[in-house]
């Protein structure tokens, strides 16, 4: 992903509510499996990361990456972004 592309992503999510939160008990499978759901439905997805969980924001963001095969477009402070297209129908179309 590019710089151009990546900041395109990062403009259209600054609009977006968190759809998930991470909280004590940090990363289950569970959440892993909702967060991969919802990629069926939307294809920027943004997360927040609740202050009492003592994972990192930034592990935390490469792997659900990792396991839902998307891309971390951005963390900061502890709101992560991910972007996964539709491999039928891309309903963002990247610069």
């Amino acid at each position: 992903m590019t710089s151009k592309q990546r900041a395109y992503l990062k403009s259209l999510a600054s609009g977006l509510d968190p759809i998930f939160q991470i909280g004590k008990s940090s990363l289950t499978p569970e959440v892993t499996q909702a967060i991969a759901e919802s990629f069926h439905t939307r294809e920027l997805i943004k997360i927040a990361v609740l202050k009492n969980c003592v994972d990192d924001p930034n592990e935390i963001a490469d792997m659900v990456a990792e396991r839902t095969r998307s891309q971390v477009v951005q963390v900061i402070g502890k709101k992560i972004i991910l972007y996964k297209p539709d491999k039928k129908k891309p309903k963002i179309v990247l610069p």
